[in-house]
């Protein structure tokens, strides 16, 4: 089954999109019930993965120097795919240049605006950066806040490895890894269904575009939108792989299942346990540096979020007639990339993320209202973007570690 996992999952894919084209209300509500179901399990069981991931490779690994090496080199590698996504997603702009929206056209959105306004206005990005540190080791779990869990997973995790060798740690740390085991045995259960969850993922996108996504208005933006994350997809990410010796297209054809997993979901938490299995079983990555890196990626890598704040904060700012000169784009650039660095836990994160910058440079925000029905669209192909970039640097930190393992080997056999 696992041998012919993608042609599988591509056959239901073709089922799904037809039965979406047939567009009948009772099979449509049947798709998204299921759809629904699909998503909801796999967020429940994201959250205890990244905690059981995260908690025991910092247990095992013990060595500060490898742990130090490995973070050191996902921040490196993060950092510089989302500033790549970023820059890739300013020159397409330049290039296409979208033009001015007629007024009339954000007039007619003005409902809709307010209604994302208000929304945005109980969105604070400090708030949300304060909210990381927690101050109750309940309530980031109740609240799903996953930056929050993964500073006390550090903690945790940290504090294990350093614990002298006892037998409370022994039997601390195997019933950690026993946890993780049944975890790992439900993931598998739900991969084992999920073509079922694929027809209704893939039904419910294709009636949906049916109804008639307003797109004319807004090509060009979409198109740098689009645009710019295939080529950060099929290009920049392929080039930072062959630059350490990676095949892309093993890696690609490796990461497949979780890519689609993520195009429907729109959720790279929700892909996590698809990702993580992916990595170990078909990408081969070791156990060790998959449970520690995709954790750490799946909420801080987020290119696809950079390059649509960044082309979403000009496309806004050009429109309300502010200039745009090449230092504001660079200020943007350095905006762009570290909000998305710290976006992780925000329910449409990229979206009210947008609106809260716009809202405070002063800016009208109401073409943001005509974004929102597309932004549907936008968000699955990030998140396919977002769980491909995750892969890759998972599979760099690999080879970088096992690099740097055989020279220190090799050091201490002379």
């Amino acid at each position: 089954m696992k041998k012919f996992q993608i042609w599988i999952w591509l056959g239901v894919l073709a089922v799904g999109v037809g039965v979406g084209l047939m567009n009948i209300p009772g099979v449509n509500v049947a798709m998204n019930f299921i759809a629904t179901v699909f998503t909801r399990l796999f967020r429940l069981l994201a959250v205890p993965t990244i905690i059981l991931a995260v908690v025991t490779t910092l247990a095992s690994l013990g060595n500060g120097k490898e742990i130090g090496r490995m973070f050191r080199t996902t921040l490196v590698y993060t950092l510089l795919t989302t500033t790549a996504a970023a820059i890739v997603g300013l020159g397409l702009y330049l290039a296409i240049r979208p033009g001015n929206l007629p007024p009339e056209a954000i007039g007619v959105e003005d409902k809709v605006a307010q209604t994302t306004g208000e929304q945005a206005a109980g969105f604070s990005y400090t708030e949300h950066l304060l909210s990381v540190i927690p101050d109750n080791a309940v309530k980031p779990l109740l609240d799903g806040n996953v930056l929050a869990l993964l500073l006390l997973c550090f903690a945790v995790g940290i504090a294990l490895a350093k614990l002298p060798d006892s037998e409370p740690k022994r039997i601390l740390t195997g019933l950690l890894t026993g946890l993780q085991e049944v975890l790992y045995k439900l993931i598998s259960w739900l991969i084992a269904v999920l073509p079922i969850g694929i027809v209704a993922f893939a039904a419910q996108l294709t009636s949906e575009v049916g109804g008639g996504v307003m797109l004319d208005s807004l090509g060009k933006y979409v198109a740098v939108i689009i645009g710019g994350n295939c080529i950060q997809f099929f290009i920049v990410l392929p080039i930072f792989l062959l630059a350490r010796g990676i095949n892309p297209l093993k890696a690609l054809k490796a990461m497949t299942p979780a890519v689609l997993m993520a195009l429907f979901t729109k959720s790279s938490a929700a892909t996590l346990p698809v990702t993580m299995e992916n990595a170990e079983q078909r990408m081969k990555v070791s156990p060790k540096t998959a449970r520690f890196v995709l954790p750490i990626c799946t909420t801080v890598n987020m290119n696809g979020c950079a390059a649509f704040i960044l082309v979403t904060s000009l496309f806004v700012m050009q429109n309300n007639g502010m200039p745009l000169s090449p230092a504001t784009m660079l200020v943007w650039i350095l905006i762009s990339v570290f909000a998305a660095f710290g976006n992780a836990g925000v329910p449409m994160g990229c979206y009210f993320l947008t609106l809260s910058l716009m809202s405070g440079i002063g800016a009208n925000i109401s073409m943001m209202g005509i974004i929102l029905p597309i932004y549907t669209i936008i968000d699955m192909i990030e998140t396919a973007e977002n769980v491909w970039s995750d892969s890759c640097v998972c599979a760099i930190v690999d080879k970088s570690v096992n690099t740097q393992s055989d020279k220190l080997k090799a050091e201490y056999s002379r």
